[in-house]
């Protein structure tokens, strides 16, 4: 017999009973029934239920034992009575009665609760991790994490794409977030940065003639948390392929996808090929570029209808160059005022200056602004908004982005409020033709609207006849249920389309050359057309799990404040390892723990 178990915590049935079983794992819950001992021992796997006699000369020490203390139990498989079968968990017929035990290791007092629903606050999650991620909830989402992983690799290879792996150690990126930076030892003032993403490794392993690349790849970026974007370091399913189009790309993205959410969610999954959405219908309809499709609401241009109304606070804006968006709202005329004042008091939260609003009421139209528009004018509201009685129509009157940011806002929370997100549902779509450049709202020079590298749609003849500001690019983004998964694009491959992209953002040939000069220099040397994308794992397994925020499907994440809590990251280091690297910190207080230095050396 196995020194520490037979069977796992999962395993044994009512086919085992009056067998000899050996168990290892975890005191779970302790309960004392009448003098008899029982365990909810755990491990990896499952749950068993174990019962210790009194009559046993280990009763006393396990009475004792604080829960999660590690124990290996020995004794024979017994049927549970009818009456206390557990239908929750797959061992729930049985029971191990103790014959034999060792205390493998003894836990103190816990500084946080593992049984139950009770979560400890994020500082104690986080600085005792390693006791967080034996709660059921996250011990589960890291498992999907791994199924997920591993199903993907499997997709990926099955379509025929090889993984390769990409430095680590790299250059710092001229643009982009905030890098991580590592001094190097050898070359004093001179740093390594942490890569953002493998995109520059990835198009040269095209250029090196390999044609369908994918990587788990690691990423880091020194940038902010938010619910959906865990600080520091990330992992992304990185794909590049050659001689592609769009729709290639496409194609193998909806297949990964579509199989990856179907195989590891009970939710209907839409089915290929997914919904295409250009990126200025996305922001009028949605007012997002990231919409949430399970919302069944959208917005219209209503600019026209007030351009010369008697409404003059919109009338004024729109001769400034607002715009007005409408966000027609199915049946609720019957919501109490207090409703709508609520929304409205949430709308300038947002900043906006109001929110007006009209309600169909039967054949007459009621709301504040009512008395400012005439009947044609209520008719053409009517008309763009397809407004039935009992239907509302609120607007948004400001310049466009500002207009759709509040509308946008609206929209989703009138659809969670209102209970009307489709439920058990993953929606997916498609925003393309980003537009390449934008006009920069401090300098009013134009300048790259997102990614500068992607290829503008009509290549070198757009650059040179077309207004910038009209000039569309292959650039895409892969959306779910309003969480973008990944952006991608067509590289632009051609160094002469790449200087005059650049030119038109101001950009001089020679700081193309200092900036991107690899990448330049790797294509003059014969680069095939290529492309790709790179979803997020994080994000996919957080919408797969359920949960809200991404540090629920990371098994070690740091803080909110980008510190890791249960390895003390960022941390001091000794003035020797300092003076290794050829650093010296300015006005930086020594803290508690930091190594006192030997006395300065010259440099030699």
């Amino acid at each position: 017999m196995h020194i520490y178990r037979t069977h796992t915590c999962n395993e044994l049935r009512a086919t085992h009973a009056g067998d000899t079983a050996r168990l290892s794992g975890w005191v779970f819950r302790k309960r004392d029934h009448g003098g008899i001992l029982f365990i909810d021992l755990r491990d990896h796997y499952g749950v068993t239920q174990v019962v210790v006699h009194p009559s046993r000369p280990f009763f006393d020490e396990l009475t004792r034992l604080h829960v999660e203390s590690v124990i290996t139990v020995t004794g024979s498989v017994t049927r549970r009575d009818p009456e206390t079968v557990n239908p929750d968990i797959p061992t729930g017929e049985v029971e191990l009665v103790a014959e034999a035990c060792t205390v493998e290791s003894v836990a103190e007092v816990l500084p946080l609760v593992l049984a139950g629903e009770e979560e400890a606050g994020e500082e104690a999650r986080l600085k005792y991790r390693f006791l967080d991620i034996r709660r059921d909830r996250v011990h589960r989402n890291l498992l999907l994490r791994s199924g997920v992983i591993s199903h993907v690799r499997r997709q990926m290879e099955a379509q025929g794409f090889h993984e390769y792996q990409t430095p680590i150690l790299t250059s710092s990126s001229p643009e982009g977030a905030r890098d991580y930076l590592v001094p190097s030892r050898v070359h004093p003032g001179k740093f390594y940065a942490l890569p953002q993403a493998p995109q520059m490794f990835k198009q040269l392993l095209m250029v090196g003639g390999f044609d369908r690349y994918f990587q788990i790849a690691p990423c880091f970026r020194d940038e902010d948390a938010r619910a959906d974007r865990s600080p520091g370091e990330f992992y992304q399913l990185d794909i590049e392929m050659s001689f592609v189009t769009q729709d290639e790309v496409f194609a193998v993205v909806e297949s990964v996808l579509h199989s990856t959410f179907t195989r590891f969610s009970g939710k209907t999954v839409d089915s290929a090929p997914w919904r295409r959405i250009p990126y200025r219908e996305a922001m009028l309809k949605y007012g997002s570029d990231k919409p949430d499709l399970r919302i069944p609401l959208e917005m219209c241009d209503v600019t026209e209808v007030f351009r010369q109304s008697g409404f003059k606070a919109f009338a004024g804006a729109i001769a400034s160059g607002a715009v007005v968006r409408a966000l027609p709202v199915p049946g609720i005329k019957t919501q109490p005022r207090s409703f709508f004042d609520k929304l409205v008091e949430y709308a300038m939260g947002l900043g906006a200056k109001g929110l007006a609003y009209l309600v169909w009421d039967g054949d007459v139209v009621k709301g504040p602004i009512r008395k400012f528009l005439t009947d044609a004018e209520l008719g053409a509201l009517a008309q763009a908004g397809a407004m039935r009685d009992g239907d509302v129509m609120f607007f948004f009157c400001d310049e466009a982005s500002a207009a759709a940011r509040v509308g946008g806002d609206i929209r989703c929370k009138l659809g969670r409020d209102l209970g009307r997100v489709e439920k058990d549902v993953f929606r997916f779509c498609w925003i393309v033709d980003f537009p390449m450049y934008e006009r920069d709202s401090e300098t009013g020079a134009v300048a790259f609207s997102h990614n500068p590298f992607s290829m503008p749609q009509g290549g070198l003849e757009a650059l040179d006849a077309a207004d910038p500001l009209s000039i569309l690019a292959y650039q895409y983004d892969v959306v779910c249920n309003g969480v973008e998964l990944s952006s991608g694009a067509i590289r632009n491959h051609s160094p002469e389309i790449m200087y005059k992209a650049f030119a038109l953002a101001g950009y001089s040939r020679e700081d193309v050359e200092s900036r991107f000069g690899c990448l330049l220099n790797a294509f003059r040397y014969g680069a095939p057309p290529h492309g790709g994308i790179a979803p997020g794992i994080d994000r996919m397994v957080m919408l797969l799990a359920g949960e809200e925020n991404i540090r629920e499907v990371i098994a070690f994440p740091m803080n909110q404040k980008a510190q890791d809590l249960m390895m003390q990251a960022p941390a001091t280091v000794s003035e020797k390892q300092l003076r290794e690297l050829h650093i010296q910190l300015r006005g930086a207080p020594r803290e508690a723990g930091q190594a006192k230095a030997p006395p300065a050396q010259k440099e030699p």
